[in-house]
């Protein structure tokens, strides 16, 4: 799309509508007439905002809702965990909604191989996401129950935006399961306790709205199931924000894989 900057310098500088001046100069428009654009207006941008949700404008969400997006936010940290984990980036797995973005962006990244799972239906995806599952690299998967894939099937799992819908009664089974079926470690992120979640239609898509959890919670969580904290990756991927001056919106751990 081709960028316009002085017909928005104008509008700017006028602060009024572009069309206006074709009325007599004497005259007022309508407030009828007025209260029409406006809404015609909000109907548009609000349509504009949903469908770039859809085809991978995941910050788009996050604007509309107000909310933080732990999605939104992998799409920044993936050249971080690059430099983090190395060669374990090989073969990667993205659990989460709004997992077709992610997908291909991982494709893009040279010696990567990367799955998605969508933890809902996704009857209203794109053509580029129905792209993605007709090839196999996407499946939509509920994943409070056991994952169709071998021990070790991907060298590392990420997870974000769907363990802060899942009731302590089903993160007991998930989050081990992401860990068996990983190689190298798993990266789960989570929100920040106090944060507003970025909404993906919480109700209809997870059954219950998010819950965000303290780190405190979140450590106890992990020596109750027996995951332990991948200390190495730890160290390398604070070193890795450290030098890009990153600062995450989010909650992530860094944990081992079962073995």
């Amino acid at each position: 799309m081709s960028r316009r900057p002085n017909t928005a310098r104008r509008f700017g500088e006028s602060a009024s509508i572009p069309f206006v001046g074709a009325l007599h100069p004497k005259s007022r428009p309508s407030p009828l007439l007025s209260i029409g654009i406006f809404i015609v207006g909000a109907i548009l941008v609000v349509g504009y905002l949903y469908h770039g949700g859809r085809s991978g404008d995941i910050s788009a969400l996050s604007r509309l809702d107000g909310g933080v997006s732990c999605t939104q936010e992998l799409q920044r940290l993936i050249p971080i965990l690059k430099k983090t984990y190395g060669d374990s980036m090989r073969k990667v797995l993205h659990v989460g909604p709004e997992t077709c973005p992610i997908v291909s962006q991982l494709l893009k990244e040279e010696d990567t191989e990367a799955w998605g799972i969508e933890p809902y239906e996704l009857d209203d995806a794109d053509s580029h996401c129905k792209s993605l599952v007709r090839k196999g690299f996407v499946r939509s998967a509920d994943i409070k129950f056991p994952l169709p894939y071998r021990p070790k099937s991907f060298s590392l799992v990420i997870v974000s935006d769907a363990v802060d819908y899942l009731s302590p009664r089903y993160l007991n089974k998930t989050v081990p399961e992401l860990a068996r079926v990983s190689a190298d470690g798993l990266v789960l992120l989570s929100g920040f306790p106090g944060h507003q979640k970025a909404k993906v239609t919480e109700l209809s898509k997870f059954g219950r709205p998010a819950k965000l959890r303290s780190s405190t919670w979140w450590i106890r969580f992990f020596i109750q199931n027996s995951l332990e904290e991948n200390e190495s990756a730890v160290k390398k991927f604070e070193q890795a924000a450290a030098k890009k001056s990153y600062k995450s919106a989010c909650q992530i751990f860094h944990l081992k894989p079962l073995h």
